[in-house]
């Protein structure tokens, strides 16, 4: 088949907003993808499922995102796919089989499992972290899942599905499901595989390829209607990223090649289940108001194993927020601190506890308002719990100025491991029955041929910020923070790279202690990735920091600068 398929992103993560599906179906779109499942948030549905083995999947699916809009959906003919069954996809399937029959439907749903580790612990003792190289844990697992590929959700289709519920799937998996199904791509057809699982990746975090989040963000009109993404897919892999006629954000260059390299690593050596993608030579191009093309990627064969992630409980944290306001707000916010953090000291050893394994205090602002985040961190609630109470006493015992805590809260400490494991230890299953996960070949580093570094920068004196050279956009995964670098002129690569080195991001960026920098080139769009691996420690589930999703590292850098020649 050769008809364009239209696939929008109806959500970015379990609690995203509820005005993109009705935004997509009023645009007539094939498909919409929901995608649910951060891996903290398998943790979180890991511990729901152990409280109640009913549970393990958001409620959001029936009641926000589809459940409000099934009639609608039923009529235009529009088919779902979403990993919304988190750790017990089976449960969720079964509760929107009802809710489907309630309303008087005939929607045929999909269930596909297959994922959840969660038996085999005792097989996986003694693997290690694929990053960092920590053990495996010992104990207080709460979810253990690997991450399946894009053919059983196109098996799914194939057999008639209009809605097809899986657990953990790769996020991109959602749109490359549809796409192989329609296209009726195979196994081997790398470039077309890599060029929908780019199409996925673009739209499943919703609004941050129609706007959000961008560097430029002035340009951007219309937040409070920003536009859900649509992505326009061909069957030669290519697709057209745009959004619904009438909604507010914009797409453009800057805004698809921020995403294209948001929260990646190696360009050339992006791994998902059912292909290997090398991105560094994608092209990208406005072709009209809201619409631009993405073409150019490339596939090699998938890695003969699968990335799984462990999550587990161990400890307990407590966090506490108090606006210190006046003359010195940093210095009284941190005698106050320090204070505090002593007196808890004085009080664990009264009681005979030991001291906290972790404790830490955050500044955020400056002048004369200061944000105060205070972080501890024990083994037993007890401490933390008598921690949170302390913080009132500063309103009347310590810095003049002090304002009443915020919500201060108590937490499980949810840890987390990516490893990888045998292929045949997790068979997906579609609606209880196994399907084959066979590939004709397999990854092999001789396969990447890297492009050739940019030429040396021109000499000069000139300096210039970044934010005026470059668009940048910063995440996350694991211990490893990423940054996108797009140049807006070829001219100023060079000088990019020469500037953003691994000694100048330490001295701009000390609070994110030693690292290691790798960076990586994407000549097709004239981009730059910056991974920097180990600076931040715990990752995003035990990191203590203001910003533990890394979001704000290259906001950080906008005034970071570079010589830029002529």
């Amino acid at each position: 088949m050769t008809r364009v398929v239209r696939i929008g992103g109806g959500s970015a993560f379990f609690i995203d907003s509820a005005m993109a599906v009705p935004q997509l179906l009023g645009a007539g779109v094939d498909y919409i993808l929901l995608d649910y499942l951060a891996e903290g948030a398998m943790g979180l549905f890991g511990r729901a499922r152990m409280a109640d083995p009913a549970a393990g999947f958001p409620a959001d699916l029936l009641d926000v995102h589809i459940g409000p809009f099934l009639k609608q959906i039923a009529a235009q003919g529009v088919r779902i796919v979403t990993n919304a069954g988190g750790v017990n996809p089976e449960g969720l399937a079964a509760a929107l089989r009802q809710r489907i029959a309630e309303a008087g439907l005939t929607l045929k749903v999909a269930c596909i499992s297959g994922d959840d580790l969660m038996g085999q612990l005792d097989q996986l003792a003694g693997l290690t972290d694929m990053f960092g190289g920590q053990p495996f844990p010992a104990e207080g697992v709460t979810s253990c899942n690997a991450y399946l590929g894009a053919f059983p959700i196109a098996e799914a289709l194939a057999r008639g599905a209009d809605v097809v519920i899986t657990g953990r799937v790769v996020d991109s998996a959602l749109a490359l499901g549809p796409l192989i199904h329609h296209f009726g791509w195979q196994r081997g057809e790398w470039d077309k595989l890599s060029g929908g699982t780019l199409a996925g990746h673009l739209i499943e975090c919703g609004a941050q390829v129609t706007g959000g989040t961008f560097t430029d963000w002035r340009e951007v009109e219309g937040w409070a209607t920003i536009g859900a993404p649509i992505a326009e897919c061909h069957a030669d892999g290519s697709c057209v990223i745009t959004k619904p006629e009438g909604s507010g954000g914009l797409v453009s260059f800057g805004t698809v090649a921020e995403q294209l390299l948001y929260e990646t690593a190696d360009p050339q050596a992006y791994f998902v289940p059912d292909v290997t993608c090398d991105w560094s030579g994608v092209e990208i191009a406005e072709i009209g108001p809201d619409r631009v093309r993405v073409s150019g990627a490339c596939g090699t064969p998938p890695p003969a194993t699968l990335k799984a992630c462990v999550t587990w409980d161990k400890g307990w944290r407590a966090s506490a927020w108090q606006p210190v306001i006046g003359p010195a707000a940093r210095e009284k916010a941190q005698k106050q601190a320090d204070a505090l953090f002593e007196r808890s000291r004085l009080m664990l050893r009264g009681r005979n506890l030991a001291d906290w394994n972790h404790c830490e205090a955050v500044l955020a602002g400056g002048g004369e308002e200061v944000l105060l985040k205070l972080v501890v961190e024990h083994d037993e609630m007890l401490p933390v719990q008598m921690f949170l109470r302390e913080q009132f006493a500063a309103i009347s015992a310590m810095a003049p100025g002090t304002s009443v805590a915020f919500a201060p809260m108590v937490q499980p400490m949810m840890h987390l491991l990516s490893f990888a494991v045998p292929r045949d230890l997790a068979v997906p299953l579609l609606d209880g029955e196994p399907l084959e996960d066979s590939h004709p070949a397999w990854f092999d580093l001789a396969l990447i041929k890297r492009p050739p570094a940019p030429a040396a920068p021109i000499p000069g004196h000139t300096f210039a910020t970044l934010e005026s050279l470059a668009w940048a956009r910063s995440g996350e995964k694991g211990e490893t923070i990423n940054v996108g670098v797009i140049t807006r002129q070829a001219r100023h690569l060079p000088a990019l790279r020469a500037a953003l080195t691994e000694a100048a991001l330490r001295e701009w960026l000390p609070d994110l202690g030693a690292f290691t920098l790798a960076v990586y080139d994407l000549p097709g769009i004239n981009a730059l990735n910056l991974v920097l691996d180990g600076a931040l420690p715990g990752g995003l589930n035990a990191s203590q920091r203001l910003d533990p999703a890394a979001k704000s590292i290259a906001q950080r850098l906008m005034m970071f600068p570079v010589a830029a020649g002529v």
